[in-house]
């Protein structure tokens, strides 16, 4: 039988998004002959809890007797979840199967994400670029960007969903967006786990453009928020998603609207372009909507390919 030690995992980090506060509380309280009061603090999440028990020797893929008492005591919905979870793979309700060389939550490797919120989504959002066809004589075929608002209303619908604080940004020149993300670089995140930042605009190789034509560099952008930077964020994730071009080339026979100028035939790509892009330390997460010198894709009714598909993985596959 197929290993569902990720499955208990999945389990028990459910089970620590769903359980409300007097829940939490309530089985703090009850477990206080089991654990160490300095455990238990105001402070400590449902997932804390949970490692705690583990260390305990109280739970454990194979040893839920203790969880399910405690959850029949507090919330027999909780309980309920637990037997029909065992139930999908076979086994009694006591127990759920795990392979041998199984990893116990402590020693999973993954980001803290319990505070609430999560952190904060920054959009960056350029629709208009009247100003960029009036003061720049190069970008004379920069048009508006259609379809921008779908995108960015999917990406406030996603984040909201999985606990961040939208913070979105309309047509800003290329000056106006160094100075918003300055203010987030100065913003205490300590209380945070993760930043993310999502840039919907024109752009080229390396860069994307203000409103007005401008260039921004985007590793100008990510560098603001490396350890040295932005010191309430060293060692949480920092991710940054762009939905513009990063050049003319496409594919043939494709007529859709793009985050660049003209198009031709050529197709290349080179992954060493996104490591250009991120400071040469850990916990940054790069997405980019194409590679270097593509054109990237957008409906002016239904948002750009990228963005979408994006929101649509994130929605269903990101337990909440």
């Amino acid at each position: 039988m197929v290993s569902s030690t990720s499955l208990s995992r999945y389990l028990l980090f459910q089970l620590s998004e769903d359980i409300t506060e007097d829940e939490l509380k309530s089985f703090k309280f009850l477990l206080g002959k089991e654990l160490p009061k300095c455990r238990l603090n105001p402070k400590t999440t449902m997932l804390d809890v949970f490692i705690e028990m583990e260390k305990k020797g109280i739970l454990g893929e194979d040893n839920l007797s203790m969880l399910k008492s405690l959850c029949a005591e507090i919330n027999i919905i909780l309980l309920k979840r637990i037997e029909e979870e065992s139930c999908l793979e076979g086994k009694p309700a006591g127990s759920l199967p795990c392979c041998t060389n199984s990893l116990s939550l402590q020693q999973l490797e993954a980001y803290k994400m319990t505070s609430r919120p999560r952190g904060v989504c920054l959009i960056l959002n350029n629709h208009n670029f009247a100003k960029a066809r009036e003061a720049v004589p190069e970008p004379k075929n920069m048009k508006d960007r259609n379809g921008t608002d779908v995108d960015a209303a999917a990406l406030r619908r996603v984040f909201s969903k999985l606990h961040f604080t939208i913070a979105e940004y309309r047509d800003l020149t290329a000056e106006e967006i160094r100075k918003i993300v300055n203010i987030y670089r100065c913003e205490d995140h300590k209380d945070k786990d993760c930043f993310v930042c999502c840039i919907l605009s024109h752009g080229k190789k390396g860069i994307v453009y203000g409103v007005d034509g401008q260039e921004v560099p985007i590793q100008e952008l990510t560098t603001s928020f490396t350890g040295q930077n932005c010191h309430s964020l060293a060692g949480k994730p920092k991710v940054f998603f762009v939905q513009a071009c990063q050049g003319d080339a496409c594919q043939k026979g494709v007529t859709i609207e793009t985050d660049s100028g003209e198009q031709d035939s050529s197709v290349e790509t080179d992954a060493r372009f996104q490591l250009d892009c991120i400071p040469a330390e850990a916990d940054f997460l790069l997405g980019m909507a194409t590679l270097q010198d593509y054109v990237s894709y957008r409906s002016p009714r239904q948002g750009t390919w990228y963005i979408q598909a994006l929101c649509q993985h994130l929605e269903y596959s990101c337990p909440r």
